[in-house]
């Protein structure tokens, strides 16, 4: 099969260092970072902007603090990213320190690009945004949501373009084709089959409990997220096992080579999306459950944990799998990924 030939890592030059579409992106993403980062700082400092009177955020101050300064740190990474994407030395640097930072970017932006809108759209029709007309205390304005959330999705378009301009120029000739034009060197091993076949098996147990959330079971949920419960919680619980079913689908595609007419790019990218938002956004909500609460009603139950947990392990598993699909490839075509 005819291979093109990818921007070396080596070359210290880049069509972004003159492309004036890249500039403007990066633009956009440093931009669409500053009204998040503005309202963390300023909370940080003591203020109550955008937070009403008897919210539970101002019942922690010192947890709330160091969270706020985790998600600052987080957040800033947006604009390294967009600089590394940008910037001729970014070709330089080794394949997995920026690989991995996207992948996490891609998992905890990617929820929120796909289900703020839908959660927009289910509140036009009588849901809630946000969970302060439940007769509880209030935890944020709803204008908070509105700006934090657009401007999470801003900074995942413009940072999702920049990474696709970066691996075409980097990576590109690693997915061209289709899926039956692949040579038998990079046919899926023994190894890559058992653990995409583990991966699909493994999404059982965590596909189940979305599905039952999403259609408004409370088996496996502790008291307070019963009683809480919004037509968010179900668009995110619907969300997450369609994400959980693509992740394990993307895997078996890889290492079975299915839908052999597709091009090779979908189900990496499926792969590459997919698995990034099961595993890390079940990680954000496993390190979240293990903040300290008050009370029993708020702990995660063990389904709650397993559910978590089986999301993290197939989700990895399947970026492990494109991952050992792309080395293999490039090992094929004798050139180097990294």
């Amino acid at each position: 099969m005819t291979q093109t030939v990818a921007v070396s890592p080596q070359t210290g030059s880049s069509p972004a260092a003159t492309d004036r579409p890249r500039r403007m992106l990066r633009a956009v993403a440093v931009v669409s970072c500053l009204p998040y980062l503005s309202l963390k700082v300023a909370w940080i400092a003591g203020s109550h902007l955008g937070i009403p009177d008897g919210s539970p955020l101002l019942e922690h101050r010192t947890a709330v603090a160091v969270a706020n300064g985790v998600t600052v740190l987080m957040d800033a990474c947006v604009i390294v990213l967009a600089l590394v994407l940008t910037r001729p030395w970014g070709l330089r640097l080794p394949a997995w320190l920026l690989a991995v930072p996207m992948w996490v970017a891609t998992g905890l932006l990617t929820p929120i690009m796909t289900g703020f809108p839908v959660q927009l759209l289910v509140s036009a029709f009588g849901g809630s945004v946000d969970a302060t007309d439940d007769g509880g205390e209030p935890f944020l304005h709803s204008w908070v949501f509105g700006v934090v959330y657009g401007g999470f999705i801003v900074q995942g378009l413009a940072l999702g373009a920049l990474f696709a301009l970066y691996a075409r120029d980097r990576w590109g000739g690693l997915w061209q084709g289709r899926v039956w034009e692949l040579p038998r060197a990079v046919l899926g091993t023994a190894a890559q089959k058992t653990a995409a076949v583990a991966a699909a098996v493994l999404a059982l147990p965590p596909l189940t409990a979305h599905l039952l959330w999403a259609c408004g079971g409370t088996f496996g949920l502790n008291d307070d997220l019963i009683a809480d419960r919004t037509s968010d919680f179900h668009v995110v619980e619907a969300q997450s096992a369609v994400f959980v079913t693509v992740t394990a689908a993307a895997g078996l595609m890889l290492a079975f080579r299915r839908g052999r007419a597709l091009p090779v790019a979908v189900p990496l990218t499926l792969a590459w999306i997919a698995s990034a938002a099961v595993a890390c956004w079940s990680c954000w909500q496993a390190v979240a459950s293990l903040v300290v609460t008050e009370s029993a009603a708020e702990r995660p139950t063990p389904l709650m944990n397993l559910t978590y947990a089986g999301g993290m392990i197939v989700g990895i598993l399947v970026a492990g799998l494109a991952v050992r699909f792309l080395v293999t490839r490039a090992a094929a075509a004798g050139r180097p990924t990294a």
